[in-house]
């Protein structure tokens, strides 16, 4: 058991000491207590944590958190996808290292964390919230397991809910439109009746597709990250085959004349396709010429008294995959081979990003609640003896 003593400092102020055995028996002690209590209940919590297992040295409680992140951010680098690298970075960066990167991992207090998260909600959205916490709340975990602290403040803070925002869904025709006013087509229409994001589409070489069963097998992909292109897995880490319809068929065939087998299906052939530019770019203008189009059919039908048709919606590049989900659920594909389609990791991940999609399914439930009902009912009134 450890022991509290009284002490004098030069300046006459009487002060309390506690004298106690770490957990590998080498004899320490903390000073500074201005109360006797103070110093027993210190005492008292350090015999706890040798007892429990969790016994913090003070000395390591008095590591930064910038000297825990550069370890924890160096393991992110070699295990992380480079584009989920950079926001992961740029979250440290930005929100988290200039408020806690100088501080003592022991200082740290759950009210601190709290007060930083709210304010960081009232100026940033959801997303960028939790991104921030998450790291903060890494390196937290980190200090936990290396017995810097006793345990992990950061966790239990109320956090911002994310919003789903609304899907951009384009009609058949819709999409028809945009890829005749498109540069590329093909790429317009092979992303919205597929589902592949744009670095899997990118990233297809010409030995990926299958032009018999009409497939292509995405393994690999392209990503642009801080100006380069950067090559590897598809997001879920494993490959997929999605099948492409009919009408594709030419189209494809086309892109493939000419071209070695590991030539990219899109583009050249040797350079990876870059994202178009979000406002300036091929994809952009296509969306608002087509949306200027239908800007003055709705006017000429409004002047004609006639019922305005819809205007298409300001979609990008990978608003597409959601058409296409949309498209597939609408022409009777089951949630599994959407799944499978899209790469979801799970049916139940499906059917948490595209439930809007299904709110006919559950009239087609009340209906058969209904017949169900109405049969029983008729069978009972007319069975013998009712």
């Amino acid at each position: 058991m450890g022991s509290v003593h009284a002490y004098t400092t030069k300046a006459g102020k009487k002060l309390y000491r506690i004298s106690y055995r770490r957990p590998d028996h080498s004899q320490t002690t903390e000073r500074g207590f201005t109360r006797k209590v103070d110093a027993e209940l210190r005492l008292a919590e350090v015999e706890l944590g040798k007892a429990k297992g969790d016994y913090v040295n003070p000395a390591d409680a008095r590591e930064d958190l910038a000297s825990i992140a550069a370890g924890w951010l160096r393991a992110r680098e070699q295990s992380m996808k480079p584009s989920s690298y950079r926001m992961v970075r740029s979250a440290w960066s930005t929100h988290v290292e200039p408020v806690w990167g100088a501080r003592k991992v022991g200082s740290v207090q759950h009210s601190e964390v709290q007060d930083w998260v709210s304010q960081l909600a009232s100026q940033r959205s959801a997303t960028t919230v939790l991104r921030a916490y998450g790291v903060l709340a890494s390196l937290l975990d980190v200090a936990l397991k290396d017995r810097r602290v006793s345990r992990n403040v950061a966790r239990g803070v109320a956090l911002p809910r994310k919003v789903a925002k609304s899907k951009p869904y384009l009609t058949h025709a819709q999409v028809q439109r945009l890829a005749e006013e498109s540069a590329h087509p093909t790429l317009v229409l092979f992303l919205a009746y597929t589902g592949l994001r744009w670095g899997e589409a990118t990233g297809l070489r010409v030995k990926h597709v299958n032009t018999l069963r009409r497939r292509v097998s995405v393994e690999e992909n392209a990503v642009l990250v801080d100006g380069v292109i950067h090559t590897g897995t598809p997001k879920s880490h494993g490959s997929r085959s999605v099948p492409y319809p009919a009408f594709l068929e030419l189209p494809i065939a086309k892109l493939c004349e000419g071209k070695t087998r590991d030539a990219l299906l899109f583009g050249d052939g040797l350079v990876h396709m870059l994202p178009p530019n979000s406002v300036r770019g091929w994809f952009a203008g296509a969306v608002k010429r087509v949306q200027d189009a239908d800007a003055k059919a709705a006017a000429a039908a409004k002047a004609r008294g006639d019922e305005e048709p819809p205007i298409m919606p300001r979609v990008t590049p990978h608003d597409l995959r959601h058409t296409a989900a949309s498209l597939a659920i609408s022409s009777g594909a089951n949630v599994k081979a959407v799944q499978r389609m899209l790469g979801h990791s799970s049916a139940a991940m499906t059917l948490d990003t595209y439930a809007d999609l299904f709110d006919d399914d559950l009239d087609d439930v009340a209906a058969a609640l209904d017949q169900a009902r109405q049969a029983a009912v008729v069978v009972k009134v007319l069975s013998p003896g009712s």
